[in-house]
């Protein structure tokens, strides 16, 4: 268990959060939240001891080992990628390390042997023996394969190391996990072996993740930091949100009878009781919902951003089409074959194993990169509107933000222009920003509302929820799901794919395959699974 006691933390004036007071009890998951900047890593770097507080105490119960997913991913660059795993249980690799010491010396004394004895028991007590290959076990759940167990953690992608790292983590049933977006670099095979993990997993976790997805399948609770306070709530990332925007319309609702209000909020309690009980996560520790109290719904402070696309014309039957689109480049071929007919009303998804593969596509068929070979046809109704995974060459100036987007804006008068960038919660002084100084999710809300301002039929979207926080894209998801045009994009984020599209185009090494269908239906799919695996060469 981990206690918080008066926990404030402050930078200068500012005050991150103040008079925290919290209890994490083992058999539970908590999934932090917060805006950006709320100080959601901040407080895991607390708990775990890299940062101090400004006052208060943390207090865990004596004996139990925590472990930490890394951020740094080479800081076991040297070390072999086994190894680097058995690291995460600090206690028994000191035990492995001295013991092989002991073994190795030419002049075994039997003091060494006395030693030996103590450390062989204290081995044995702590399942050592099969601390490798739980080990190993853990690493092929996570995607690295045996052959790269024995190789320095210097010879891996990053996407791996990342896989490594939090297999580190996982590593010998630690007593309490903290994870700080532990789904990044992860592809949907894995996250979905991630959350099944953490499900059953028995002891404390407490997780920070912008994947909405992730959050719904395994945590217990939600940790909101908001208006400098932290509060536990219990339920998932949905019940949270859905709960805290019916608390919200109902404190508007002035005609509304105290009674009344009190019965809605039961009656959606029990439907979102009845739904996680029939959800892969419905253990008894789970079930948390069904004690819940309805005054502990409270509304949100969050705000979150407008967005709405509205199509200038309606798009003609001619969309897009492409005829044998092939990319190669460097002796690598990130597509091919590509023969694709867009209808009216299609909103697709794009997926690979291989993430450049589709990035290129999306480069491929907005023009920034030739094709090898093929040809490409868009419709000549089509208003394009294109959010790029790589969006650094439209802020190469030193433009405020109201100048930069009047550049793509027919009307120039800064009250219409400001219109737009007031639906991406960029009010006030905000307004003046330089594009030199905006972070990663600030660039990324201002390519929305340049995407608004053009009023287009058709939206191209490569990755579009890099960068942003639970409030931009929940608002987004909403903005897709509503927009009446076609939509062709990439994405990382499960809840956002699956309640938005209706067709999924995968690249493969061996061509590609297209269905009409939900994501969750393609993913679960016998069929479609026996036919991946013979296209991407698995036996």
């Amino acid at each position: 268990m981990i206690s918080v006691d008066n926990l404030s933390l402050k930078f200068g004036k500012r005050t991150l959060f103040e008079d925290v007071n919290l209890k994490f009890t083992p058999g539970n998951c908590y999934g932090v939240i917060g805006a950006n900047g709320a100080g959601k890593s901040t407080f895991l770097k607390i708990l775990s001891g890299e940062v101090d507080s400004t006052s208060g105490a943390i207090n865990i119960t004596p004996g139990q080992r925590m472990a930490v997913l890394k951020q740094n991913h080479f800081e076991f660059d040297e070390v072999e990628v086994l190894k680097t795993v058995l690291m995460g249980h600090k206690t028994l690799y000191a035990i492995m390390e001295e013991k092989d010491a002991i073994y190795m010396k030419p002049d075994f004394s039997e003091e060494d042997g006395l030693r030996a004895s103590e450390l062989e028991a204290e081995f044995a007590e702590m399942d050592g023996w099969n601390a490798e290959s739980d080990a190993a076990a853990l690493l092929s759940g996570l995607g690295i394969t045996e052959d790269l167990h024995y190789q320095p953690m210097k010879n891996l992608a990053g996407n791996q190391k990342v896989r490594v790292l939090l297999a580190q983590a996982l590593f010998g049933n630690p007593d309490i996990l903290i994870l700080d977006e532990p789904t990044n670099d992860l592809d949907s095979e894995t996250i979905v072996w991630l959350e099944d993990f953490l499900v059953n997993f028995k002891n404390l976790v407490i997780v920070v993740s912008h994947d909405r997805h992730f959050l719904d399948s395994v945590s217990t609770h939600i940790v909101d930091i908001d208006f400098g306070k932290i509060k536990i709530y219990s339920g998932n990332y949905t019940f949270w949100y859905e709960s805290s925007q019916l608390a919200l319309k109902q404190r508007s609702d002035q005609n509304k009878k105290a009674e009344e209000k009190r019965k809605e909020l039961q009656e959606f309690i029990a439907r979102f009781s009845a739904n996680v009980a029939k959800s892969k996560q419905a253990t008894a520790r789970k079930k948390m919902l069904e004690k819940l109290n309805v005054d502990d719904i409270e509304p949100s402070s969050r705000k979150y951003p407008g967005i709405m696309f509205k199509p200038e014309r309606e798009a003609g039957d001619q969309i897009f089409m492409t005829e044998n689109l092939e990319l190669v480049s460097d002796g690598v071929t990130y597509f091919t074959d590509v023969n694709l007919m867009v209808d009216k009303g299609d909103k697709i998804a794009f997926i690979s194993k291989t993430k450049q593969a589709v990035n290129k596509f999306f480069q491929t068929i907005m023009e920034e990169i030739p094709a090898t070979k093929g040809s490409l046809k868009w419709g000549v109704t089509i208003n394009k509107a294109y959010l790029p995974n790589d969006n650094s060459e439209y802020f190469n100036s030193d433009l405020n933000l109201i100048d930069w987007l009047r550049q793509y804006s027919s009307n120039q008068e800064e009250a219409y222009v400001r219109t737009f960038l007031g639906r991406m919660l960029f009010t006030g002084e905000e307004t003046l920003k330089k594009c030199t100084v905006l972070s990663g999710g600030e660039k990324v809300r201002c390519m929305i509302s340049k995407m608004m301002l053009q009023n287009p039929n058709l939206l191209v979207m490569d990755e579009p929820t890099n960068h942003l926080d639970l409030e931009s894209i929940t608002a987004f998801n909403n903005a897709v799901i509503d927009f009446p045009g076609t939509v062709l994009m990439s994405s990382y984020d499960h809840a956002f794919v699956q309640s938005s599209v209706n067709r999924i185009i995968e690249f493969t090494p061996n061509g590609t395959i297209d269905r009409r269908m939900p994501y969750d239906d393609y993913l679960e799919n016998e069929e479609i699974k026996a036919l991946r695996d013979k296209m991407y060469g698995h036996s």
